[in-house]
C-alpha cells in the first residue's frame, strides 16, 4: 500500500463514481454540507484533476488559491488553499486545472498531497474523485477510512463501478504483495488479469485456489486484506423499486467474483429539486431543505456518523 504517515484522528471519505455523471460530485457537496449543519468541522477536497468543478456546485465563482497553487509549490502547506465556504464548519478545497498532465500525477507528488490531507485540522474530511478507475483515482481512495461508491441504476454504471471495485482490490493486493516480495503472486496477479486468456482465474475464490499451489501462506494475507476493505454503495437516481434492488445486485457480484463483503448503504431518489439547485449554483440542501433528495443525504450522514 502507499506509505502515508500516520492519520490524525478524523473520518476519511473517498466519494468515488467511475462513470461520469452519476452525481458523485452532488453527493459529496451536499453530504459535506450535511455533515457540517450537524457541527462536524468538515473539509471537502476536489481530487477530480483536470475536471474540477466542486467550487460551482458549492455556488464559489472566484476560487482564488486553488490545488494548483500547492502542486506548483506556490505556497508550502495545503491548508494555505483551503477556503471558507458560507456555511459556517464547511471548508473547500479547489481542484486543479491548470496544471499540464495533472491527472498524471506522479508517485511522490501523490504521496505528498496525501500525507498533507490527512493532516488537514478538520473533523471530516470528504474526498470528491474524479471520474475513470485509473492508478491515481484509485491510489487517492486508500487514505480513506470509508470508501462511498456511487452509481446509477443503468446497467453501464453498475459495470463501471464494478470494474472500479476490482481494480481497487488488485491495485491493493499488487502493494501487498510487492511489500511482501511475493513475485510469483504478482504474476499470478497478472494473468488473472487477462480473463479471456486465463479463464481460470476469473473469480477470487479461483484466484486463491491457484495462489494455495504457488505460495500457500499468502493466502491468509490476501484474505485479511480483502476482509478490511468493504464498500460502500450507494445508488443515486432511483426511481423504482427495480433501481433500489441495483445496489443488491452489485452486492452479489462484488461476492461472488471478487470475496469482498460490500453494504448498500443508501438509494438516493431522482428529485428535480437537484437539478434545479445546480442551476443555481447552490447546494440543493440550502436551495429546498426539505426536498426528498435533500432528507437522503441527511439520513446518509446520519447512518455515516454511526458507523
Amino acid at each position: 500500500m502507499i506509505n502515508t504517515e500516520e492519520k490524525i484522528n478524523k473520518r476519511v471519505f473517498a466519494v468515488a463514481g467511475p462513470k461520469g455523471g452519476v452525481g458523485k460530485s452532488t453527493i459529496s457537496a451536499n453530504l459535506a454540507l450535511a455533515f457540517a449543519e450537524a457541527g462536524s468541522k468538515v473539509t471537502i477536497a476536489d481530487l477530480d484533476l483536470g475536471a474540477a468543478n466542486l467550487h460551482a456546485l458549492l455556488g464559489i465563482r472566484d476560487t482564488g488559491r486553488t490545488l494548483d497553487d500547492f502542486i506548483l509549490k506556490k505556497v508550502k502547506n495545503l491548508s494555505e488553499v483551503l477556503i471558507k465556504t458560507e456555511v459556517p464548519n464547511l471548508s473547500l478545497i479547489c481542484g486543479g486545472s491548470q496544471v499540464p498532465n495533472i491527472a498524471n500525477m506522479p508517485y511522490q507528488q501523490k504521496v505528498k498531497l496525501m500525507n498533507h490531507l490527512i493532516k488537514l485540522e478538520s473533523d471530516i474530511l470528504i474526498i470528491d474523485l474524479g471520474a475513470g478507475s485509473s492508478y491515481n483515482v484509485v491510489d487517492f481512495s486508500f487514505i480513506a477510512d470509508t470508501g462511498l461508491f456511487v452509481t446509477t441504476p443503468e446497467v453501464t454504471s453498475l459495470m463501471n463501478l464494478y470494474s472500479f471495485i476490482k481494480s481497487s482490490v488488485f491495485r491493493r493486493l499488487t502493494f501487498h504483495f510487492k511489500a511482501e516480495k511475493a513475485y510469483d503472486m504478482l504474476e499470478l496477479l497478472d494473468k488473472a488479469r487477462d480473463v479471456e486468456a486465463n479463464p481460470h482465474l476469473n473469480s477470487m475464490e479461483k484466484i486463491l485456489i491457484e495462489a494455495e499451489k504457488v505460495d500457500p501462506e499468502s493466502v491468509a494475507g490476501v484474505k485479511k486484506l480483502l476482509s478490511e476493505f468493504v464498500p460502500h454503495i450507494i445508488v443515486n437516481r432511483v426511481q423504482t423499486k427495480g433501481d433500489a434492488n441495483v445496489g443488491n445486485v452489485l452486492q452479489g457480484l462484488l461476492q461472488n467474483y471478487l470475496s469482498i463483503h460490500s453494504k448498500t448503504l443508501a438509494n438516493l431518489p431522482e428529485d428535480t429539486a437537484v437539478k434545479k439547485s445546480i442551476n443555481k449554483m447552490r447546494p440543493v440542501l440550502l436551495d429546498n431543505p426539505s426536498s426528498e433528495f435533500s432528507n437522503a443525504i441527511r439520513k446518509l450522514a446520519e447512518d455515516l456518523t454511526i458507523h
